[in-house]
């Protein structure tokens, strides 16, 4: 049985509503339809503009899902009617858009998009930059809107292609003043809120960054399947090279001026943990004081192991694309860079082939250490001049000592050819010193000890100075080999805990999700793919080492926890590098469990909430039912008591008091019931078209000192007038209690984007914005002082109440100071459901933008 292809997603992503993703969809859908192909409209919101109606007409659409919802009456698409049309391309549009409960089978129109894919129908479908889950807090800060309908990145990410739909600020506000994005009457209100010049702006600059990011990880997938090493000048991409030295700080800012002079290029900094040596002028808290810097001027820390550290530095440049590669100058003095040659910066000069090496000059450059570093390992150079020290040294010594005949006697010459022999020792190793013994030995027998001028090999005294020669340079050489070897093993220890150190911290801050920390795996051990998967891979022909294994294509899998895998790519791991890779594992096994424990935590805080609010009722209900149950029981016990006489007047005041101290009770009481209503999802609403002169009266009745504006020319919403009586009833009476003597609670209302606003304005203390959302909780008195106020469910139940009918209720500060509290609620003459960015959201009040709209 063929397996089926599954579908391919094309995406049209625009930065704000009305620059145009439905039209370009739906005209894609014509060309394609007139080139031959199947093509159908899934769903479509034209929003009622002309011009994108016009693009629809001519394509076949398939009919939506009617349904009903509290009262009214949605469309939603109808995934099994296209699923069973079997189409090759649906037009889909409004990605991010939430299904109506009971409008279908998924909550998310994404995840219809998904079902289709599956099905091997080829999508097409537009959603806005703001609707992108990882982007949500950001564009709430600009624009002061929450985002409540968001696709998850991945789903776009997915995408075959996505195409970027751009307008600049002026030209779209320029559609929306003459008409071709909303209705005339809701113009001004969209201009001055929402769609501002600044606003976007930053959207449209938001836009083009994620984009541009979707670009250059296509990019890097291409060089990395076709494996091309050069350096390709797409975009600016700055790595600086931290030693941990003191000079780090001049180079980070350094490299951040290069990189923002290159029109916003990125900023990489770089750390190599030596494998090959204990560095110098290391220091771990200026290290993490650089790695701070960097991530406060925008750019990212890496950190890698490598024996070679000029080679660690081009191939980790290499591998990120970067075009600039920032080092410092030398901190070696002169003697120093003579006695031991090339530095790392010249080595990364010799080897950067096309990427621009920058070496900074700072205040330490060549005031190192006069002597210089040794070598902790033989280098290729060293093997060489090793032997050849050891034949050269001693004959220059030789000639030397000739013409100062008589200046020195046999022992003194012994000794100095004993110090070339430890000299040759230090530099070759053990080969080096015998070879530098025994034509030291030969020399100082041949023109040194009598008779001159031949060898006298025969006699004990000359065999006896060739052993100890021999002796001598052999235990020299062992010690220095033995020294360089403890050296190297100490710096690799050392490298890999300043890895893992680095690692653990960055978990430990919360810094690190899992793709986060498989990226610090690859760039780590320099390979090219590190992924988690659940399953082991085929272990057929594999060699284990040291818990990893290493199937024959190449690959090295560690465990990494329970049901998982690491699996690298790309590279061979040496035995130390597998030791510090299953630490890593470790890690990523851990962050995986957590992630598991953090879910289930979130599972059981909805019990926990409840059961605080349980006790919070419980003791809030033991405090507030006592005083008007007290006072109406009092009143009516003296009513009841024969032994006093009332007067007229006092007798009223009891039935007063009795009637007050009940009407507090019920009022309470049916808080209360609503609440729990609200929250077991059993309230009943009867919606229907409300006008505000129908409830206003009501709400307002028992409250004095109430100015009300003209909102008789406010439309009808589509509301349960009880409902939103009690509403406005508990909003205002809110207000009045925390507005100053002598001023008056402003009621008014207003029509924006589809939706009538009305605002009950105070001029109270306000509130900061940090403790707003806590003004919705139950059992929330802020700023109240006394314990007269009720449970304080009134807001709480104002939100509930108004969620119910598809509103929104939110704060926001009065000009000039005190709170106002907006109600958005949909008009009444658009029963069918607000889609997407369309000019009436449903979710969030006037703004238009939030849902995932068209173009």
């Amino acid at each position: 049985m063929n397996e089926v292809r599954r579908g391919r997603l094309k995406v049209y992503l625009g930065a704000a509503p009305g620059v145009g993703k439905t039209y370009r969809m739906l005209d894609e859908g014509r060309r394609r339809a007139a080139r031959g192909a199947d093509v159908v409209v899934g769903f479509a919101e034209c929003h009622g503009r002309p011009r994108t109606e016009t693009v629809l007409d001519g394509l076949e659409v398939v009919p939506r899902l009617g349904c009903t919802y509290r009262g009214g009456r949605f469309e939603e698409m109808d995934l099994a009617a296209v699923l069973a049309r079997g189409p090759q391309i649906a037009l889909v549009d409004e990605l991010a858009h939430s299904n109506v409960p009971g409008g279908g089978r998924n909550p998310k129109r994404w995840q219809d998009v998904e079902e289709l894919l599956a099905a091997g129908v080829d999508v097409i479908t537009a959603v806005n930059i703001q609707h992108l889950e990882s982007l949500k807090d950001v564009v709430e800060k600009i624009t002061g809107v929450p985002q409540h309908e968001t696709v998850p990145d991945e789903v776009v990410r997915r995408a075959h292609q996505v195409e970027l739909v751009d307008m600049p600020p002026e030209a779209l506000r320029r559609r929306m003043a003459h008409g071709n994005v909303y209705a005339p009457e809701n113009i001004d209100a969209a201009l001055a809120n929402y769609f501002r010049t600044g606003n976007l702006t930053a959207l449209r600059q938001l836009a083009l960054l994620w984009t541009a990011d979707r670009v250059d990880e296509a990019l890097q997938r291409y060089r990395a399947e076709h494996a091309i090493g050069g350096v390709w000048e797409t975009r600016e991409r700055v790595v600086v090279a931290l030693t941990g030295g003191p000079e780090g700080d001049t180079l980070v800012r350094r490299a951040a001026r290069i990189a923002d002079r290159s029109a916003g290029g990125d900023l990489l900094a770089v750390h190599v943990a030596r494998s090959d040596g204990l560095a110098t002028g290391f220091s771990h808290a200026s290290l993490a004081r650089q790695r701070r810097l960097v991530e406060d001027l925008g750019g990212s820390y890496h950190s890698v192991v490598g024996d070679d550290v000029a080679s660690a530095l081009v191939e980790f440049a290499r591998t990120e694309n970067a075009t600039q590669l920032v080092l410092g100058s030398s901190r070696r003095g002169r003697l120093e860079r003579f006695l031991t040659g090339m530095g790392t910066g010249e080595r990364v000069v010799a080897q950067s082939g096309d990427i621009d090496v920058h070496q900074v000059s700072h205040e330490r450059a060549g005031r190192g250490t006069l002597l210089p570093s040794r070598r902790r390992t033989l280098s290729r150079a060293r093997m060489i001049a090793g032997p050849v020290a050891g034949l050269v040294l001693p004959v220059l010594l030789t000639v030397l000592l000739a013409q100062l005949r008589g200046t020195f006697n046999l022992t003194s010459e012994a000794l100095l050819f004993l110090l070339t022999v430890v000299g040759v020792a230090c530099i070759g190793g053990v080969a080096s010193a015998v070879i530098a013994s025994v034509t030291a030995s030969l020399l100082l027998n041949y023109w040194f000890i009598a008779p001159m001028g031949q060898f006298t090999l025969r006699d004990p005294n000359a065999l006896l100075a060739l052993a100890v020669f021999a002796v001598v340079a052999a235990t020299v050489a062992a010690v220095v080999d033995r020294s360089l070897r403890l050296s190297r093993r100490a710096a690799r220890a050392t490298a890999e805990a300043e890895t893992m150190s680095s690692l653990a911290g960055s978990i430990v801050r919360g810094g690190q999700t899992i793709p986060a920390l498989l990226e610090r795996t690859r760039e780590t051990f320099g390979v090219d793919t590190a992924e988690l998967v659940a399953d082991a891979p085929d272990e057929a022909g594999a060699a284990r080492f040291g818990g990893t294994r290493e199937p024959m294509s190449g690959a090295t899998v560690v465990p990494a926890g329970p049901g998982g895998f690491l699996v690298l790519r790309g590279g061979a791991l040496s035995a130390s590098e597998r030791r510090v890779l299953a630490a890593f594992a470790a890690h990523v096994g851990s962050a995986v469990e957590r992630a598991r424990l953090a879910e289930a935590a979130a599972q059981v805080e909805p019990v926990r909430a409840a059961d605080r609010m349980r006790t919070a009722l419980l003791r809030a209900v033991g405090h507030d039912l006592r005083t008007p149950l007290a006072a109406g029981w009092a009143a009516v016990t003296s009513l009841r008591s024969r032994d006093v006489e009332f007067t007229a007047e006092d007798r009223d005041e009891l039935l007063a008091t009795a009637d007050e101290s009940m009407a507090k009770l019920s009022r309470l009481v049916e808080n209360l019931l609503d609440l729990s209503r609200l929250e077991a999802g059993v309230l009943r609403l009867n919606l229907r078209p409300t006008s505000l002169e129908e409830v206003l009266p009501a709400a307002l009745s028992d409250i004095t000192g109430v100015e009300v504006g003209e909102v008789e020319r406010v439309p009808q919403v589509l509301a349960d007038p009880p409902l939103l009586e009690r509403v406005i009833a508990n909003l205002v009476s809110n207000a009045d209690r925390h507005a100053p003597a002598g001023t008056k609670v402003l009621v008014t209302a207003s029509v924006l984007a589809g939706r009538v606003e009305l605002r009950v304005v105070d001029r109270g203390p306000g509130l900061p914005a940090a403790d707003r959302e806590r003004l919705f909780e139950p059992f929330q008195r802020l700023g109240d002082t006394d314990n007269t106020s009720g449970l304080g469910l009134g807001l709480a139940l104002a939100r509930g109440l108004t969620e119910a009918m598809s509103g929104t209720v939110s704060p926001e500060d009065t000009p000039g100071g005190g709170l106002t509290m907006v109600v958005s609620l949909p008009l009444a003459e658009r029963p069918e459901a607000p889609n997407a960015d369309g000019p009436n959201p449903p979710e969030h009040g006037p703004v238009p933008g939030d849902r995932a709209g068209s173009g």
